[in-house]
């Protein structure tokens, strides 16, 4: 039995990957390590394993994007401007989650302090330098919130496509068990 048998098909694979990024999106969307550090450190580490989980996946997802394109297709209901909306929306995603990781990358390279993702995998050796990490950590932040606001655009633009155009582009995304409730 080969590896390629025992492993999901890439669209599996995908929609797991989804459905664990988004909680993960969300998570970071809302909660800060300013607002875990008050529970303690064991807090702050949780905080920071989910980190270097959801920068791990980015990283996974864009890597399939790199090497196979978009798994995605528009489907044949969606028409006109709609169409090439549909892949810009997706790849803006991709590459978004990879810009993420590249300037958290970049704010453990500017640091004054060793940066480890998770309490234990060193991002990047400090280097030290502070106006750069303030630059860094401000594009970082907008640039996250901007990523929210474009998979808020996502999420509605994929639910009125299953309920407007009745596509059933909701159905390609969820678990099979989760279809009678749409």
């Amino acid at each position: 039995m080969r590896l390629n048998d025992r492993l999901p098909n890439r669209r599996t694979a995908l929609k797991w990957l989804h459905w664990i990024m988004v909680p993960l999106f969300v998570w970071f969307l809302l909660v800060q390590p300013k607002d875990v550090t008050p529970f303690g450190p064991t807090a702050f580490q949780i905080h920071s394993i989910l980190a270097l989980i959801f920068v791990s996946l980015s990283l996974a997802w864009f890597a399939d994007l790199m090497r196979r394109g978009l798994a995605s297709k528009p489907g044949p209901k969606l028409k006109g401007k709609l169409r090439p909306l549909h892949r810009w929306l997706h790849l803006t995603l991709i590459w978004g989650l990879f810009f993420v990781a590249l300037t958290g990358f970049l704010l453990g390279l500017t640091s004054a302090v060793l940066l480890k993702a998770g309490g234990f995998l060193p991002i990047a050796p400090p280097m030290g330098w502070r106006h750069a990490n303030e630059i860094v950590g401000q594009i970082h932040i907008i640039e996250f919130y901007a990523l929210g606001v474009v998979a808020g655009g996502h999420a509605v633009f994929h639910i009125w496509r299953h309920y407007r155009l009745k596509d059933n582009a909701l159905r390609i995304m969820v678990p099979k068990r989760l279809h009678k409730y749409l």
